[in-house]
């Protein structure tokens, strides 16, 4: 499983990069904050809405401290998505929230 750290996706957002970012949180916890631009897709949802996922993007998954998204990650890739865990999740991010 690929990782990426909240530094690395901070770096990449400050410098214009395009990143599709998924927050698998329950909708209370991302009501809490943020990464700006995320798609929220509960962890519970994922196997029923990955079809709204485009095989051919990569996505960076995130949670609260980075297990819920470890699992998401592996369940997309195993039908083929190309996916990143964010390491530490929200708990680690000191960039802007929402």
């Amino acid at each position: 499983m690929k990782q990426i750290s909240t530094t690395e996706v901070k770096q990449l957002l400050e410098s214009g990069k395009s990143l599709n970012l998924i927050d698998v949180r329950e909708v209370d916890e991302v009501k809490e904050g943020k990464i700006p631009g995320v798609i929220n897709i509960p962890l519970g949802l994922l196997e029923a809405r990955m079809h709204e996922l485009d095989k051919s993007k990569e996505y960076i998954m995130v949670c609260r401290s980075g297990g819920r998204s470890g699992r998401a990650t592996q369940f997309l890739e195993s039908w083929g998505y190309q996916v990143i865990n964010m390491s530490g999740g929200m708990l680690d991010w000191n960039g802007e929230t929402e």
